[in-house]
């Protein structure tokens, strides 16, 4: 399977290692991972605060760059929920939102073919046991976007308990929010401040070595959280733990905001 990559502006600018272990972890299954360098901002800041005028020019831009691509590639993959979800809920309702019908209409056939990657590893690959090895206890902490809007249930969970060597521990009150939302964490930071307390201590509670998210935000939010408080457990994304094997092992170096570098 051929697959485009869109890596998001956070993962580009804080945590490229996500990207790389996404590439590494859909190479080592067979297929072909490529990326066009035009891509930019998927624009869920603006939309997410409701500046649909303003990401109309970004969701162009996001269009103009993948909807070409469908004809070469099978997929699009994107290593966030919360990006993932402002393509499939979001990009129409933008087009919508400016009176654009044919903006509207390829931004639904770009997001009927973009996919968070668990979705694309166990719905489209069909792939649970992507022969990953990693001898640590992780709890996981499903993030808003991807349990709300792209309902991506337990798909993570199945991928994390699959992996050779993993204790997947019980995040205590798992589906509540990290607090970081993008823009609220901002606009409203004490009430974020609040929320990601709560969280980094039921992750401590749970026992685990390792917090694990799809979305490099959330576990930026929270494993800066756990690095400024000094608890133990670090931050990782669900990709990096995949794409560990024993031949070529994850390093806690790599960690989002770890304690290690």
């Amino acid at each position: 399977m051929r697959i485009s990559l869109m890596t998001t502006c956070l993962v580009d600018v804080m945590a490229p290692d996500v990207a790389r272990a996404t590439v590494t972890l859909l190479e080592r299954l067979g297929h072909e991972v490529v990326f066009d360098r035009r891509q930019t901002c998927c624009g869920q800041m603006h939309t997410n605060s409701g500046y649909y005028t303003e990401a109309a020019p970004i969701v162009r831009s996001f269009v103009d760059t993948f909807e070409p691509a469908l004809e070469e590639v099978d997929a699009i993959v994107m290593p966030s929920g919360s990006c993932t979800g402002c393509v499939r809920d979001q990009h129409a309702l933008v087009a919508r939102h400016e009176g654009d019908t044919a903006l509207e209409e390829r931004a639904a056939a770009v997001a009927a073919r973009t996919y968070e990657l668990s979705e694309l590893l166990v719905d489209v690959l069909k792939v649970t046991d992507v022969g990953a090895y990693f001898p640590h206890s992780v709890t996981y902490h499903p993030t808003c976007h991807s349990m709300r809007f792209l309902k991506v249930g337990p798909r993570p969970l199945k991928l994390l308990r699959a992996v050779e060597g993993i204790e997947v521990k019980n995040l205590p009150e798992s589906d509540t929010c990290c607090g970081f939302g993008g823009t609220f964490s901002v606009k409203n930071d004490a009430t974020s401040d609040a929320m990601v307390t709560d969280k980094a201590a039921n992750v401590v509670a749970s026992g685990a070595e390792f917090v694990v998210a799809g979305d490099a935000s959330c576990l930026m939010n929270i494993g800066g959280k756990l690095h400024r408080t000094g608890a133990a457990p670090r931050s990782v994304h669900l990709a990096q733990i995949l794409a560990s094997t024993k031949e070529d092992p994850f390093f806690p170096s790599e960690t989002i905001l770890g304690r290690a570098s």
